[in-house]
């Protein structure tokens, strides 16, 4: 299960290699056509993710509204093309469709959206997007024998439900990652729905689906937010060393003419333009596959294949060997005449160093690179002032090991948590720093970024590469707190998520409880129980548990970790104790009010 979790999450980090599920092949020349052809034939997918996305409170019912008319529209086109609503942007088309439904912008808020136009009215509708899912109902579960009978039934319905579902909880993921996490689904029915034992095929299979969303979703958020709070340098500069490690080959030209391909979609995709993001990301795979001999000798064989298997095989798929005549260090960053490259051209400059350092070093994480850079950056900026700045420079690497062991000690004291607590207690020891440093966010939020935490640890600190693993992760993580759109969370988080892309680890690192945080004059309820607690599942009962621990920390924010974890445990025999009474609701009547007077009085 760990290296389930590790493929999955280290393969989103090449995430612009994912499988699309368009049906074409690799060697077709002009990909647009069949790239339009698909778009075409998958109105409906496309327009149930839109919509989903865009406004997640809509129905199902009114999505498939919107899907009737976005068909009839794409047969009006197709019929004639010159007709004047046909020359409209794909996603302009789609926007004004949803503002002429009739009532929907009212009920769900979004009128002054459909007053806009253009670029407005697309930024609006972006911005309508909410972080926070908690306000939706759990993800529906149905019974095996059911979903079966439904996928068999209506294969088409039975998919957009399942689309509409998921995009509405994940309203930054990308569409060409949604329609391949339909066409995993859609195998794993088709497996499951053969078997005896439907329900325990279901459950296992599903897992690797999820791991595969959740991870993915967490990395395109981090880079939407990115590229929303540091421009499409930021974007440029994360493949930069993404590519290079994977592709430690690839030449600079080439890798600057692919970079120029993923950099220029990112605001399509991270926007939620659905025909913008399938086009651009077609173009993308191609273009990597028309220079598969400069690029990679591993990756002749998934350009044979179609699409999506060709994705896939690239995806798994280790980083390339370094090619044999890699010298260990590019000494060309310490000769004489580096000022005067740099001030040529400082942007091709930084990038090549960048290009060069990540291909050397495949063992350090894309932050950590990121970093390097921006100290040598920083660096050069003072020496080239100077009288003589190769003496200047001439202790670069000492200033980047600085760097790099700051951040290794960051991991390892991470890890030793990881191996000197039991899960449970690593789980509440991430739960309580996440809660002290950002207590404004809502306690589902808190409890997922606690979740991603774990998982990052329980993944890489196992494994020989664990500081690179670790670091990337985490990083992600950090991305949620974060957030893809520019909000506000306190002073001191707001500063780390928009000072330095490459320093927020560092930045975070250092942040202790907010300071300007009010908590509650009340309990608000939090020692009110019931027995629905004794009726809980376990996994129920573990997130009653968590989310105790949050709104306590809320609740008293100046108290140490051992005292929290106290009153934690102390809820715990409040449980078992009251779940054995003769009159259960009234022990924890009883009880609670003594575990309330306790906390108060402390």
């Amino acid at each position: 299960m760990g290296q389930l979790k590790l493929t999955s999450f280290i393969v989103l980090l090449f995430f612009l290699t994912e499988c699309l599920n368009l049906p074409t092949k690799p060697q077709d020349g002009d990909n647009f056509k069949v790239t339009q052809k698909f778009i075409e034939d998958n109105v409906g997918y496309l327009t149930t993710i839109s919509f989903a996305q865009y406004v997640q409170e809509a129905s199902f019912e009114e999505v498939e509204m919107l899907v009737k008319a976005m068909t009839e529209y794409r047969d009006q086109c197709l019929a004639n093309r010159k007709l004047p609503q046909c020359s409209k942007l794909a996603n302009d088309a789609l926007l004004e469709a949803i503002c002429a439904m009739e009532g929907v912008p009212q009920k769900y808020n979004f009128s002054h959206c459909c007053n806009k136009v253009d670029f407005e009215r697309r930024f609006c509708f972006f911005h309508n997007k909410k972080d926070d899912v908690g306000f939706l109902p759990p993800l529906p579960t149905l019974d095996p024998e059911v979903k079966c009978q439904a996928y068999k039934n209506n294969r088409e319905y039975f998919l957009r439900h399942y689309l509409y579902e998921v995009s509405r909880r994940n309203p930054y993921v990308f569409t060409p990652t949604l329609l391949t996490d339909m066409a995993h689904i859609e195998e794993i029915t088709k497996t499951c729905c053969e078997e005896q034992d439907k329900a325990n095929c279901f459950q296992t299979k599903a897992i690797r689906a999820m791991i595969y969303l959740r991870g993915l979703s967490s990395f395109q958020k981090t880079v939407c937010g990115a590229y929303l709070k540091f421009g499409p340098k930021a974007i440029k500069s994360t493949y930069l060393v993404i590519l290079s490690q994977k592709f430690p080959k690839i030449g600079f030209e080439d890798l600057t003419s692919i970079l120029e391909d993923v950099s220029s979609k990112y605001d399509g995709c991270c926007e939620g333009d659905t025909v913008y993001c399938i086009r651009g990301r077609s173009k993308v795979m191609s273009h990597i596959c028309s220079k598969q001999d400069s690029i990679s000798s591993k990756i002749k064989e998934c350009c044979s294949m179609k699409i999506p298997e060709r994705g896939q095989c690239i995806i798994n798929k280790n980083k390339d060997d370094k090619p044999k005549d890699l010298s260990l260090k590019a000494e060309t960053f310490t000769d004489k005449n580096v000022c005067e490259e740099r001030n040529a051209d400082q942007e091709t400059f930084m990038d090549k160093f960048l290009y060069e350092y990540s291909r050397r070093h495949q063992e350090l994480s894309t932050p950590e690179l990121l970093r390097i850079a921006s100290v040598y950056d920083d660096l050069l900026k003072e020496c080239c002032k100077t009288e003589n700045p190769p003496d200047c420079y001439s202790n670069m690497e000492s200033k980047f090991n600085e760097t790099t062991e700051k951040s290794r000690k960051i991991v390892q004291r991470e890890c030793e948590h990881f191996y000197n607590l039991k899960q449970e207690d690593l789980k509440y020891h991430n739960l309580i720093k996440f809660t002290k440093i950002a207590p404004q966010l809502s306690t589902d939020e808190l409890i997922f970024l606690g979740e991603e935490m774990e998982t990052a640890l329980l993944t890489c600190c196992t494994l020989s590469e664990e500081f690179g693993c670790v670091d990337n992760l985490v990083d992600l993580v950090l991305g949620a707190v974060c957030g893809v759109k520019n909000r506000t969370v306190n002073p001191a988080v707001d500063h780390c998520c928009k000072t330095n892309f490459a320093f927020r680890r560092h930045c975070f690192d250092a942040l202790e409880a907010d300071k300007t945080y009010v908590p509650p004059s009340a309990s608000q309820g939090l020692f009110t129980f019931h027995t629905d607690l004794c009726q809980a599942h376990k996994e129920e009962l573990q997130r009653k548990k968590e989310r105790f621990l949050v709104n306590l920390v809320k609740l008293k924010p100046e108290r140490t970790d051992e005292e929290l974890r106290s009153s934690l445990k102390e809820f715990t025999n409040l449980v078992d104790e009251c779940c054995k009474a003769e009159e259960p609701e009234a022990c924890f009547k009883d009880e609670g009010s003594k575990l309330a007077a306790k906390n108060q009085a402390s």
